[in-house]
């Protein structure tokens, strides 16, 4: 079977070849023993767009095997960093180049407006491989005064080897970038496994890996449901390290196959246990704070963006916001007539700044949440009436007159659904943004600078934001505390992720004496 599909984008009448099959030593390859297709829909319409091939255990394992051998002869310790700073700058040009593309693919994919696939997320992706380029010539170690007249040490922060990286289908590109631009820059090899709701455009990448001049091996995709492809990586005895962004339940499973398998180091944006290896990078319920000193229209702004960027698919999303009550009704009603003014809508239509979710399981999901707050007594000021016709589209939905015992209220819902609270003073505001086992995001808006200092402080999320919401730098780490994972993305130290440091012991003057 042909390991291509001709896609026809009908917004534009663009044909697109999309690979289909397996990635594995830079080629598009069939199963190894497996017939099965994961069927790609679109969410604007519910039609299908085409099917992939769904990789198996034995695809894994073969997969390592093409990462293993790449690490041990074509990359890893065996190429200079100058060489894979100029393979990942020759990788962001060539996103670069066919970034119109990629993005109309994406959105027929993942549903967002092209729009904001193209300038946000393709934008983003584009230079966080051009910031992680830069750093590919510039990891070092510590030289370290032991002796000066008999010994020295010295540390060497190494690749860390085969990386398992398993994606989410809300950034997709995005998440690709986030967790490939690191590994390659350090030296290690990778075998992606992207969601199987959104695998169109990563293995349109992985084309452009092997367009690049990457070696072989350096880069693997997967396309594979979660149970078979994300659960082979995670026990995988050759894998060093898994990375994942996802849900805080399947963020649990991977760090157990991880600590059951090899011990083998994992990153997760939210917890750990034993495991070395694992960064997990997990879910949230992220508080959003309105102080009455607030630039009220700004605030407002920033609120809508919180919770109704990415129609509020997103693990930071601002989804409890606390306005204080001497402001809250003018509040209020400031942010429903801004939410009003989204268009959620085709995300080819250059009106729409927010598309359809991404499936039927996810609009199935937040609906129950939005029926949920009803039947426990929130109040709805905007929303809670579904659409008509094709596509999963979720219009802003806003509910105030909420308890922290509703389930609006403690779960994650990952929709443009927001439950607006009221606070009197900055204790209580406090008290009620940690109220939550999660803590990956946070924001406030206030112009007393003492303020923002103190509850920036106080506040238990890995990122907070201070008059603004949602923003963030490729240069600066984002990660989670409490049960939003572990390990941290971005910045400098997403290095550390995929380097181990070896302590390097030299005598040069110290006679040993024996017997003791």
């Amino acid at each position: 079977m042909a390991q291509t599909a001709r896609i026809v984008i009908p917004a534009t009448g663009r044909v697109v070849e999309v690979p289909t099959g397996l990635f594995i030593n830079n080629e598009f390859v069939s199963s190894v023993d497996s017939h099965e297709r994961i069927s790609v829909s679109n969410p604007a319409t519910e039609e299908t767009i085409c099917s992939v091939v769904a990789g198996s255990e034995k695809d894994i394992d073969a997969a390592v095997a093409a990462a293993r051998a790449a690490f041990s002869t074509t990359w890893g310790k065996n190429v200079t960093g100058f060489d894979r700073s100029r393979l990942l700058n020759k990788l962001a040009d060539l996103m670069e180049r066919d970034m119109q593309v990629l993005a109309e693919v994406e959105s027929l994919n993942n549903g967002k407006p092209v729009k904001i696939a193209r300038d946000f997320d393709i934008g983003d992706s584009i230079q966080c491989l051009r910031y992680y380029a830069g750093w590919a010539d510039k990891i070092v170690g510590q030289t370290i005064e032991v002796n000066d007249k008999t010994k020295i040490a010295f540390t060497r922060h190494e690749p860390i080897g085969v990386c398992g990286q398993i994606i989410p289908w809300n950034y997709p590109i995005n998440m690709w970038a986030w967790k490939v631009a690191p590994a390659l820059a350090c030296g290690c090899t990778i075998v992606m496994k992207p969601s199987e709701l959104t695998p169109l455009t990563a293995l349109m990448l992985s084309k452009l890996i092997a367009e690049a001049g990457f070696p072989p091996g350096v880069l693997n995709t997967i396309p594979s449901l979660g149970p078979v492809g994300g659960a082979a990586l995670s026990r995988h005895m050759d894998v060093d390290k898994v990375a994942f962004t996802g849900s805080t339940l399947t963020g649990r499973k991977i760090m157990e196959a991880a600590a059951k398998s090899n011990l083998k180091k994992a990153c997760h944006t939210r917890e750990v246990t034993n495991v070395e290896a694992v960064s997990l990078e997990l879910g949230g319920k992220s508080p959003h704070i309105i102080f009455e000193s607030a630039n009220l229209d700004q605030a407002a702004n920033w609120a809508c963006l919180g919770i109704l960027y990415n129609t509020g698919q997103d693990c930071t999303a601002g989804s409890r916001l606390y306005v204080q009550d001497t402001i809250y009704d003018k509040f209020l009603a400031l942010l429903v007539d801004k939410a009003k003014q989204l268009v959620i809508g085709d995300g080819f239509d250059d009106k729409s700044g927010g598309g359809p979710v991404v499936s039927k399981a996810q609009y199935d999901k937040i609906w129950s949440y939005i029926e949920s707050g009803k039947s426990q007594g929130a109040r709805i000021v905007l929303g809670g009436e579904r659409r008509h016709g094709k596509g999963f589209f979720v219009d802003p939905t806003i509910f105030t007159d909420v308890t922290r015992d509703m389930k609006i209220v403690q779960d994650e819902i990952f929709g443009p659904v927001l439950s607006v609270g009221r606070f009197k003073t900055e204790q209580e505001a406090i008290a009620l943004a940690n109220d939550t086992s999660y803590g990956l995001g946070a924001g406030l808006h206030s112009t007393d600078a003492n303020q923002c200092m103190r509850v920036s402080s106080a506040l238990e999320a890995g990122t907070v934001w201070v008059n603004q919401y949602n923003t963030l730098g490729n240069n600066v780490p984002f990660g989670g505390k409490k049960q939003s994972g572990i390990g941290r993305e971005l910045g400098s130290y997403a290095l550390r992720e995929y380097t181990e440091v070896k302590a390097v012991h030299w005598n040069f003057g110290e006679q040993a004496e024996w017997p003791l």
